[in-house]
């Protein structure tokens, strides 16, 4: 659906690269995630992809068009099939809310019946139908994204582009408006673009995911293998910000290892029966258990001592558990 090519975008006099030879492909109806520091070229990247920006070097190609050779008219089409979702809202305060939902209807020119209609079938999918003659002042910060939310998809867009949609609001509204973004790209197929700096974001809805540092693509790939295995500084550092961080004890005795499960492997007794079986002693040093969408994952970090630690690692690997040293690091 979305392919970058070498992407470049520099500013100003100097040549300020805030992108630097990016090559993305983001496929039809899945949910991805681009991830960095303020400063890193995520709100550069996303306003590519509508035409909002010009590349200086390389190609933004969007379901088949080359975005920088659209003219005027090709724009507009363009921007009719990606919608676009802000962090703080974008709403316009002197129109109600369906007014808000109405407005690009209204500037594509579509009869006044159907977009009375399609605003009111709109507001029902957000929730806010009873909300429709209020003004965005009268609203909590969750009801303003979904008013936002419901105008992105007024004109039945192919892609949806979510400019850390997020940030603005608490935890239990982000949780809301993160379900609702992921039941959208199920229930309509929608591809859906979501910049970020929050991993807990990125873990919540994502398919796969980039992470963006100084305008480059540092590491790319499914989101459970960036979350549970970065390879990258920056992408380490995010994930200890979304789990926090475990050191391990000066002095513990044996060796730090991190066992990783996936899916119903989670759930299994396995730490139990590599104990009994090669005998070996186990310190938990840290551990989460968690969800990468639907998909549970834990992960231990523990100090094994005595009986036959080689077989414990041994037998941990052929129960389909990742293992990774860690003697002498940090855990995540």
């Amino acid at each position: 659906m979305i392919t970058f090519q070498d992407v470049s975008k520099t500013y100003g006099l100097g040549g300020h690269a805030a992108l630097s030879e990016v090559s993305l492909s983001v496929k039809a109806g899945e949910v991805f995630g681009v991830i960095g520091a303020s400063g890193a070229g995520k709100s550069t990247l996303i306003r590519l992809i509508n035409g909002l920006e010009t590349p200086t070097g390389g190609k933004v190609i969007v379901d088949g068009d080359d975005v920088a050779a659209l003219g005027v008219e090709g724009l507009r089409a363009l921007r009719r099939r990606v919608g676009m979702i802000f962090q703080h809202f974008n709403l316009l305060s002197g129109k109600t809310v369906a007014q808000n939902v109405a407005f690009p209807l209204k500037l594509a020119g579509r009869p006044a019946t159907e977009v009375k209609a399609r605003a009111a079938e709109l507001l029902a999918r957000v929730g806010l139908t009873a909300h429709a003659d209020k003004y965005p002042a009268q609203l909590s910060g969750g009801q303003k994204q979904r008013v936002g939310i419901a105008r992105a998809l007024a004109t039945n867009p192919k892609v949806l582009l979510c400019d850390e949609a997020t940030s603005a609001l608490d935890p239990e509204t982000t949780e809301q408006i993160l379900d609702l973004i992921s039941g959208l790209n199920r229930e309509l197929g929608l591809t859906i673009v979501l910049i970020t700096h929050e991993m807990d974001v990125v873990r919540r809805v994502c398919d796969r995911v980039a992470v963006l540092d100084a305008g480059r693509v540092v590491e790319e790939g499914p989101v459970e293998d960036v979350f549970l295995h970065p390879e990258s500084a920056i992408a380490r550092r995010f994930v200890r910000e979304a789990d926090g961080e475990v050191t391990a004890a000066a002095g513990v005795a044996g060796r730090v290892v991190r066992l990783t499960f996936r899916g119903e492997a989670t759930y299994k007794p396995v730490l139990g029966e590599v104990a009994r079986t090669t005998g070996v002693d186990y310190s938990i040093l840290g551990g989460r258990i968690h969800r990468l969408r639907e998909t549970p994952y834990g992960q231990l970090t523990l100090a094994l001592a005595g009986g036959d630690v080689a077989a414990a690692i041994a037998q941990f690997q052929a129960s389909g558990v990742r293992v990774d040293e860690l003697s002498g690091e940090t855990a995540r």
